[in-house]
């Protein structure tokens, strides 16, 4: 079972109770502004997490803010068995004139990696292969792989016609480091009966996926996917974080070009965003979002990932999980292409001054949702241990999760956000409970 602690969600909560100025006006914000956030939590496989987390915001002379010049966010949070965060991410739009910045470089190792198979419910999850409890157990690395990825991007938006319609245009560079989960590693310092068989006594569904032929041998151990972006986009926010108004709706081709990556393909990607205040502390937000791969072949590693032009956390991938479908399992809906979408109710409960800083409590609701458009051809052997219990083919259909989440933000732009989804089918777990910065889109 997983704990996890943010010391900074507890000062938070009670900074809110000793405030004193309830719905007061914001101090205009100028120069730049620090966000800190410890980060500690602990997982009984991987071990003890510890590190920080700082947020750097330049408001220039102040007549953008809530809108900041220049955010500079760098995380490091590693834990004890191996896995972590490595972080630097940049977003500006003065650095270059005229040109929107995002840039990130970031090493992500992640010890117990996320694989349910392809094609959603056309992969059956078994959840008491994973609880320890269970009389049908194998192991709680049943459906893990191991996976250190480096990235490193850059996006780059400027005007086509006036300041809401922009062209995008990007590059970027990601390195999949892939392998079976290091048991001997995840095995130190746990009790006997704690312990987790080897991969051979206990193949992973990852080593099965290899059996059988469905993860090509040339792409096992992932590869090199140096990936170049072009499209369009449109942007009418009234705000950068947490907007009350407008549309971001932004179509873009992603291509792989096979001289500098292992594998050639071009994907397409449209994810549209519509905000609308219902009044003046409530707002509904929505965001709908389609992708496909046009032509060549993407490999099985890069699959999750999902194309947008900002990053509001370390990942961007799934379909399920804390970035797109909340309280369905990571890595869940997994195609060659797919659908979602995500609606929430944001609900400005509380804003109030301490010290020189603006802090608002908020609350959200929301329902996701999610598909597989395009399935990725997995063409299992007719062996009853292929067919049955490992897939049900043309069952695939929406992936749902509803839940609710609280954000303590100050100065608009550094928000903690805490959310807890329920997934609706138990194919799709259980529940996710997620603390991280910033709101979903």
């Amino acid at each position: 079972m997983k704990k996890r602690v943010l010391l900074l969600c507890i000062f938070s909560c009670a900074l809110s109770v000793w405030g004193q100025n309830q719905d007061s006006e914001d101090i205009v914000k100028t120069g730049w502004n620090v966000g800190l956030l410890p980060a500690i939590a602990y997982n009984s496989d991987l071990g003890f997490e510890y590190g920080a987390i700082v947020n750097l915001f330049n408001y220039g002379d102040g007549s953008n803010y809530p809108n900041y010049d220049h955010s500079l966010y760098l995380e490091v949070s590693r834990f004890t068995k191996g896995s972590g965060i490595f972080r630097a991410y940049y977003d500006t739009q003065y650095l270059i004139p005229n040109i929107r910045l995002t840039a990130d470089l970031s090493y992500l190792p992640d010890e117990a990696y996320d694989f349910f198979g392809f094609n959603g419910y056309e992969s059956v999850y078994h959840p008491d292969w994973e609880d320890d409890t269970s009389d049908d157990y194998k192991s709680r690395m049943v459906y893990k792989y191991q996976r250190n990825l480096f990235r490193a991007k850059a996006d780059f938006q400027g005007g086509i016609s006036g300041e809401n319609f922009r062209w995008i245009a990007g590059a970027a560079v990601r390195n999949f480091d892939i392998a079976p989960v290091d048991i001997e590693k995840l095995n130190k310092g746990l009790d006997k009966e704690d312990k987790l068989p080897s991969v051979d006594e206990q193949p992973g569904l990852y080593e099965k996926y290899l059996n059988w032929g469905l993860i090509p041998e040339d792409e096992k151990n992932g590869g090199t996917i140096a990936s170049v972006k072009a499209g369009l986009v449109y942007d009418t926010r009234n705000t950068v974080q947490n907007p009350s108004k407008g549309l971001w709706t932004e179509a873009v081709l992603v291509g792989s070009p096979s001289f500098l990556s292992d594998e050639s393909f071009i994907k397409f990607s449209l994810t549209h965003r519509q905000y609308h205040s219902i009044t003046k502390s409530l707002t509904f937000a929505g965001r709908f979002g389609y992708q496909t791969t046009l032509s060549g072949h993407s490999p099985f590693y890069f699959q999750p990932l999902m194309i947008t032009s900002v990053y509001t956390g370390a990942w961007n991938e799934g379909l399920g999980g804390q970035r797109s479908i909340r309280g369905v399992n990571r890595n869940r809906i997994v195609g060659d292409g797919f659908v979602y979408g995500n609606f929430e109710l944001r609900w400005i409960v509380w804003r109030f001054n301490i010290g020189n800083q603006n802090f608002y409590l908020g609350l959200n609701s929301f329902f996701d949702t999610g598909r597989v458009t395009d399935e990725i051809n997995i063409s299992p052997a007719q062996s009853d241990e292929q067919s049955d219990p490992y897939f049900d083919p043309g069952s695939e259909s929406l992936h749902h999760s509803a839940g609710l989440g609280l954000k303590i933000a100050m100065n608009w732009n550094f928000v903690l956000s805490v959310e807890y989804g329920q997934a609706f089918d138990e194919q799709d777990g259980d529940s996710g409970l997620y603390i991280a910065l910033n709101y979903l889109f």
